[in-house]
């Protein structure tokens, strides 16, 4: 049997994010063979019509719930108290586990961030997580962010009745499908910022474009992260030795699944080409300051003849080579000149000016 929460966690404190007058509802419905039931109706009263019919279930969605009002909900769909503290908590990492007749499936969500130009600080990747409580008669889903809503999936859903006849497990393929397909959505437009950065870093004007790729490093490993690990879940999902999905649904899970790799794969080639725009623009740096000690070394051997020269005649011996010439001086002038000339013409031949 299912341990429920401690009487305790009402004493509790809401997250400082959560309003103690606002309800973490957003919409509860009753569905009878894929059709949904009017009127509006409370969690509990819901969940117990559902049980008085054979194909009927509840779906009820919250959004950023407090755990004193996440407790009060497990209390009535009996949902496992470790589940309940990650999905109030939202840090979790896509995964699926099982609890008695409640399965807990957790995705972190995506959405593309438009940005007019890829800066150091630019966000491209806004995350946020929907974890999913699926009984035999009842789905909660419990949203996190805004990186994706889940009104439009229901809006959908309900105008297929056959799919929805299903149970809950057809409204866990719709919201991981939604999830992925946005999943896809971020996958193309991180090309077009890939294609962008990987212009300006060969481009002959290239001036501090390394922070810019670490950025955009930064927020592809953000996405990584909810991307890689929900393989795992969908394997399990498609599996034929599951019998907590219906065959029809594991049909609609493999779709997904395949949508998954797609993302998968174009995710670590992006990591891949990163990492060699990265190196080779490190490389870059390396041949520019390269060149820049070259010039320097340039300069300095064509200011190393005026030296040696105006510091042999600077010792102030008496006998010195034409040092009482009347032509000496502009003669000594004309030789560094003429040297210096020639090195300078020497040095640009070979390209280290």
């Amino acid at each position: 049997m299912t341990r429920m929460l401690n009487a305790d966690v009402n004493s509790q404190q809401p997250p400082p994010e959560t309003s103690p007058d606002r309800s973490a509802v957003v919409d509860c419905a009753l569905y009878v063979d894929g059709v949904r039931q009017a009127g509006e109706w409370d969690y509990a009263e819901a969940l117990a019509e559902a049980r008085q019919h054979r194909n009927a279930f509840v779906w009820l969605g919250l959004h950023e719930p407090s755990l004193a009002e996440m407790a009060a909900i497990a209390g009535c769909y009996e949902l496992h108290e470790l589940a309940v503290e990650d999905a109030v908590k939202a840090q979790q990492r896509p995964k699926l586990e099982q609890f008695g007749e409640v399965s807990f499936l957790a995705l972190r969500t995506a959405r593309y961030v438009a940005h007019g130009e890829l800066t150091e600080n630019s966000e491209v990747v806004e995350t946020g997580q929907v974890m999913l409580f699926i009984g035999p008669q009842f789905v909660v889903s419990v949203r996190h962010g805004d990186a994706c809503r889940l009104s439009p999936i229901r809006a959908d859903l309900e105008s297929k009745q056959e799919l929805l006849a299903q149970g809950p497990w057809a409204v866990a393929y719709a919201v991981t499908d939604r999830v992925v397909d946005l999943y896809l959505e971020v996958s193309d437009r991180i090309e077009e910022d890939m294609d962008t950065l990987e212009t300006q870093v060969f481009s002959r004007n290239t001036r501090g474009r390394i922070q810019r790729i670490y950025q955009m490093k930064r927020e592809l490993v953000e996405f990584k992260r909810a991307v890689v690990p929900l393989q795992r879940p969908l394997m399990t999902l498609t599996a034929r030795v599951n019998e907590e999905v219906p065959e029809e649904i594991r049909r609609y899970f493999r779709d997904v699944q395949d949508h998954l790799t797609r993302t998968v794969e174009q995710v670590n080639s992006y990591d891949d080409l990163l990492n060699s725009i990265l190196q080779a623009r490190l490389a870059q740096v390396t041949v520019e300051q390269n060149n820049d000690m070259r010039k320097i070394a340039s300069w300095a051997a064509i200011a190393a003849v005026w030296t040696a020269i105006a510091g042999i005649y600077g010792m102030n011996f008496d006998v010195m080579p034409e040092t009482k010439w009347t032509y000496g001086y502009p003669v000594v002038l004309a030789l560094m000149l003429t040297i210096s000339l020639v090195l300078y013409r020497w040095l640009r031949r070979n390209r280290w000016l």
